[in-house]
């Protein structure tokens, strides 16, 4: 969740901010107070589009019915030059990036504020503190087209970074620099460093991290600008440089692609909408309603969207509509949650908590009481991770609107993805999850077969204090296990064994191997243990 203040006076030359408004913009979705000088809104993680005082009016005049449907942007083809070559230096750094040029710009404070205040919005809320994306924006008459992006050793990058008077290296600028020394270990593993630079030599950024003095900061006087997105998800980045330019476009900008040469040409930014269906029917049963095809696309209309026959326009700046349900999410809020009648569902049965359920609240509390943190993940995974593991038997989803496409067949994967991510974040990591994984079973109805598992993994931790846990967790549970010596590919050998119960293997323990905690780039060793609960809420 991110804060947001906007100047009263600014948001007033589009909407009045009486109580009516104030109480619409809270079920729109988005809490707000209102001082004399200034609105604060709370933007959720889904809606990063808000951020910008240009993306919050577009949205809240469309739902207001001032201004409603979808928004068109032009994006005006790549003039001579206007080209970025990605070389394959970065692959192993900060992979890809998504460019644009904005002209016909007129920047004030307020609007130079803004933009600012949504670069550094962004970086901490969609690109994860800039570990998943991180923003550059330039004034483009200080740059000579076309522009590289590259990697370099430390010490042959030279720069003065922003708000300095000196040169350095890009090794000195982590240690010297209070931007470098902040986001340091993005890039202090790593033996090359990305650098933007433009055709006479002269060197933009140095992404993560910082840019350039020189031409890294924009003022009243800039009238035109470069932007670019690097990390490592090219999707995410082309829908951060679109919230980025359609918000520099609602300040009366002209978009220009850019030519991005990965061997292979793309431009950016891509401002066409996605086409998505909805079925009336769905919307209908979901929220309990009675709407006709008309009410649909009024409703659809309020939310910046265009409709006709079923299918949805999707603005290219919405980061969060994935799926059908998605779009009935805001058929909801168009319609008002205050509008929704509440009913007593017609069943003639009384809930109580299933077993399975108590079990997993029992586990749970143990492991807490433990110290240990529960963790959630998809239930999705990237084709790359699971290469890393050599998992070969991929049940892999259609028409995926992510990189995660390939149903998890383990708890581990999710595991080390996550502590893989949080090397920088305080030790120790002692975390836990139950959570299902798929495997592929001609004799299941639908051909794939779904289990609980728990996975419990501690770093540092060894076999000695997982079994601990171990231990104590089956003797709370009131149940008996065997423990046997085995091999398991992704944990070291003699410090690994599996768990049988009633019988039946139901699960390994173990110390990860070196080799995959390399390919995570997991600097401390890890125990791990991973049950399939199925025949334990079998004898429940």
């Amino acid at each position: 969740m991110a804060n947001i203040k906007f100047d009263r006076k600014e948001v007033e030359k589009h909407i009045k901010l009486d109580d009516k408004t104030i109480e619409r913009i809270n079920m729109f979705g988005v809490p707000a107070s209102v001082s004399a000088t200034e609105l604060e809104i709370e933007v959720f993680p889904n809606r990063p589009d808000l951020i910008s005082l240009p993306g919050f009016i577009r949205a809240i005049k469309s739902f207001l019915g001032k201004e409603t449907g979808l928004k068109k942007y032009r994006v005006n083809a790549p003039e001579k030059d206007y080209k970025v070559k990605i070389e394959s230096s970065v692959k192993e750094v900060r992979p890809y990036t998504a460019c644009a040029i904005v002209k016909n710009l007129n920047f004030d404070d307020v609007s130079i504020k803004d933009i600012i205040n949504v670069q550094e919005k962004l970086h901490s809320t969609l690109g994860r503190n800039r570990k998943k994306i991180a923003i550059g924006i330039y004034p483009f008459d200080k740059i000579k087209l076309p522009i590289k992006y590259e990697a370099r050793k430390p010490d042959d990058i030279k720069f003065i970074p922003l708000d300095m008077d000196r040169e350095l290296t890009g090794r000195e600028i982590l240690i010297k620099n209070s931007t470098g020394r902040e986001y340091a270990s993005l890039l202090e593993s790593a033996s090359k460093y990305p650098v933007f630079s433009d055709s006479s030599g002269k060197i933009l950024s140095m992404p993560p991290i910082i840019n350039s003095h020189e031409t890294g900061k924009i003022t009243s006087d800039t009238k035109e600008v470069f932007v670019e997105c690097s990390g490592f998800d090219f999707s995410a980045l082309k829908k951060t440089l679109n919230i980025i330019v359609t918000a520099l476009a609602d300040l009366g900008g002209k978009i220009y692609g850019v030519e991005l040469d990965y061997g292979k040409k793309e431009i950016t930014p891509d401002l066409s909408p996605a086409k998505m269906k909805i079925d009336l029917e769905n919307v209908n049963t979901t929220l309990g309603l009675d709407l006709k095809e008309k009410d649909l696309e009024k409703l659809l209309s309020r939310m910046g969207y265009d409709y006709k026959s079923g299918r949805v326009s999707v603005p290219a700046w919405r980061t969060d509509i994935l799926h059908e349900v998605d779009l009935i999410e805001d058929v909801a809020i168009a319609y008002g949650y205050e509008n929704l009648e509440p009913e007593i569902p017609k069943v003639a049965t009384i809930g109580e908590e299933s077993k399975e359920s108590k079990l997993r609240g029992k586990v749970t509390e143990l492991l807490n009481g433990l110290g240990l943190m529960e963790i959630s993940s998809f239930h999705f995974i990237k084709q790359d991770e699971a290469k890393r593991i050599k998992f070969e038997k991929h049940l892999e989803v259609e028409n995926s609107k992510t990189d995660y496409k390939i149903l998890r067949p383990n708890l581990l994967i999710s595991a080390l993805r996550i502590l893989g991510e949080n090397t920088d974040n305080e030790y120790p990591q002692n975390i836990f999850e139950i959570g299902r994984v798929f495997s592929l079973d001609h004799k299941a109805e639908s051909g794939v077969l779904e289990e609980e598992h728990l996975l419990v993994a501690l770093t540092p931790g060894n076999f000695t204090e997982l079994k601990r846990i171990l231990d104590y967790l089956m003797k709370m549970l009131g149940l008996e296990y065997q423990f046997h010596e085995s091999e398991i590919k992704e944990l070291i050998h003699g410090r690994t064994g599996k768990i049988v119960f009633d019988g039946k293997e139901i699960g390994h323990i173990g110390e990860v191997h070196p080799d995959v905690l390399g390919e995570w780039h997991i600097k401390l060793p890890v125990s791990v243990l991973e049950i399939d609960l199925e025949e334990i809420f079998a004898r429940i």
